[in-house]
């Protein structure tokens, strides 16, 4: 039995993680992993800080931070988009840890037609649903005309105000996962927080659209703790230029609540998943 007042963020902090295996389709060293402490096992995912991929814009070895920053934002703003993050080491070193987000199983009712599309996807051109707004008309690598959509879903649209406050660089569909528990979360943030405008997503629907009361009543709350603790706290995973980059962003959303809009400074990820 589980030690009493054992949870799955002490799990994933002080258990033992054993590897399950290797996430080949990710970009860095990404691996499914089990942490296990008092008889209670949490999946999770570990990405060390040693299997980074250099990149050109995002100095080298800052990704698993800037993944523990996006999650304390969304914590901040109590919003629950991304799930439990942390550093720790593991077996290649130390990396970002974060608890897998369990999605409902596939099932013959669920994967036949009328299920539906994805809250994130490709449909052939012109068909578009109702509840679903188009964002881009392209070719897919059949040469068939599709469109890329995603769901006209409150869940989806707080997650499309993160990644404007966070400066998300790489929104794919493949990002936005549906958990069991019905909430909607983000994952992969190791290219956020940048100093320069860097916004790449998908989620494109509401460019232009205001952005609710209730929302900015969470991002104003969110401005002020990024003047107390919360600013100190990220300062240990991202540089202080990055955290007045950040809290610029905010005031920006608060002084003009309205979604930007692409360009070609914001371009959309392509491929899209």
């Amino acid at each position: 039995m589980p030690e009493p007042g054992t949870d799955d963020g002490q799990v994933l902090r002080c258990g033992e993680l054993t590897v399950i295996g290797r996430i080949r389709s990710a970009s860095n060293a990404t691996f499914l992993c089990e942490a296990a402490l008092g008889g209670r096992s949490v999946h999770c995912v570990y990405k060390p800080v040693a299997g980074e991929a250099p990149l050109w814009d995002f100095p080298d070895g800052t990704l698993a931070g800037r993944e523990r920053a996006a999650y304390l934002v969304s914590a901040a703003l109590r919003w629950n988009v991304v799930p439990y993050t942390i550093i720790r080491d593991g077996p290649a070193g130390p990396g970002m840890l974060q608890r897998w987000v369990d999605q409902p199983a596939d099932t013959e009712e669920t994967a036949d037609d009328t299920s539906g599309p994805d809250l994130v996807d490709l449909l052939p051109a012109g068909s578009v649903p109702a509840g679903f707004l188009p964002v881009l008309q392209a070719y897919d690598y059949a040469g068939d005309e599709v469109t890329l959509v995603h769901a006209d879903d409150d869940r989806l649209r707080r997650l499309a105000v993160f990644d404007v406050v966070i400066n998300n660089a790489d929104r794919k569909g493949g990002h936005v996962l549906c958990g069991v528990d019905g909430n909607v979360y983000g994952v992969d943030h190791g290219v956020t927080l940048h100093v320069e405008d860097k916004l790449r997503t998908v989620l494109w629907g509401w460019a232009g659209k205001p952005v609710d009361d209730a929302v900015l009543a969470d991002v104003e709350r969110l401005d002020d703790e990024l003047g107390g603790a919360l600013g100190a706290e990220l300062c240990e995973h991202i540089t202080a230029r990055e955290v007045a980059a950040l809290r610029a962003r905010v005031v920006g959303l608060l002084r003009n609540p309205v979604m930007p809009t692409p360009d070609r400074r914001r371009p959309i990820p392509w491929p899209a998943f």
